[in-house]
């Protein structure tokens, strides 16, 4: 209000039109100006559906300032916008897995990726840009919590994932760069879902794959050949940890873009419970949930 006094916008046949007496006396149409120097209304346009916004802003007559003044502003951008191209290429690299076994879940990463956990018994490893991934891992958290709240009783792993899918499809052919492997346990408090360990991919483009190993991530070749060797369903917990360990330290040892420590999550029944650790060296931190 004070930038109004000192513009002298309230003193404007404007003011008394975009901000009637009463909030709800121009709710149809707004003035789209075409002149941004002056207040003055040249062959106002009408714009339905805004609730009285203005489309534009108000420049301020500044002295020895009227090239920027009279400076046109961008038009209105379009239904759908233009991408906008990165101005150099970004390199994407890393060794994310997930497998299930008895003893649950296990999710591991190299921490050049990261797993983030979304509630006591769902954790998510991403791979991708790092930025969308860490958008789009906020953007579930929100959604599942909404849901949780609205309806008394957690989404379920499998209602999740369809979910982020159809959150996803929208940006197929897009430069959006996001690979998502849920990994959780569901309750079964429904008679339609099923309780038990659950293991679900989830990409940029909508795709959604169920399975009991993924393997995601430029190293995730190297990963793949050391899963496929040892990987059993009877596999005890310090056996399919030391697996994933295994798997993680040898893809950071052959690709390029892989590296640094290994962080490993078990989901079981209880919730999940976080280690890290130095490659194949002892543990360096545990946290539970």
């Amino acid at each position: 209000m004070a930038l109004e006094d000192i513009c002298g916008f309230t003193d404007t046949p404007v003011h008394a039109k975009w901000f009637p007496t009463s909030l709800f006396e121009d709710s149809i149409s707004s003035i789209h100006l075409t002149d941004n120097c002056t207040f003055g209304l040249r062959k106002p346009k009408k714009s339905e559906g805004n609730g009285g916004i203005p489309m534009d802003f108000f420049i301020p007559t500044l002295p020895n300032s009227a090239s920027f003044n009279h400076r046109p502003l961008p038009s209105p951008p379009a239904k759908y916008s233009a991408m906008v191209r990165r101005p150099f290429p970004l390199s994407h690299g890393t060794t994310t897995l997930g497998f299930v076994f008895q003893g649950g879940v296990i999710a591991a990463a190299d921490t050049r990726a990261s797993i983030t956990p979304i509630h006591s018994h769902l954790v998510v490893t991403s791979s991708g840009s790092g930025a969308d991934c860490m958008l789009w891992e906020r953007i579930l958290a929100r959604e599942i919590r909404l849901y949780q709240l609205r309806h008394r009783r957690r989404l379920s792993i499998c209602g999740t994932a369809k979910l982020l899918s159809f959150m996803l499809h929208p940006f197929k052919g897009t430069e959006v760069c996001v690979a998502l492997t849920l990994c959780g346990w569901d309750k079964g408090v429904t008679a339609a879902t099923n309780s038990g360990p659950k293991l679900i991919y989830v990409c940029s483009d909508g795709a959604r794959l169920q399975g009991d190993v993924f393997s995601v991530g430029s190293g995730s070749p190297y990963a793949y050949g050391v899963l496929d060797r040892e990987l059993r369903w009877c596999l005890s917990k310090e056996e399919a940890i030391s697996l994933a360990r295994e798997a993680v330290f040898r893809a950071t040892h052959r690709d390029a873009y892989s590296g640094n420590n290994v962080d490993l999550f078990h989901i079981t029944a209880q919730g999940w419970i976080g280690y890290m650790y130095y490659y194949r060296t002892g543990a360096l931190f545990l946290c539970c949930l």
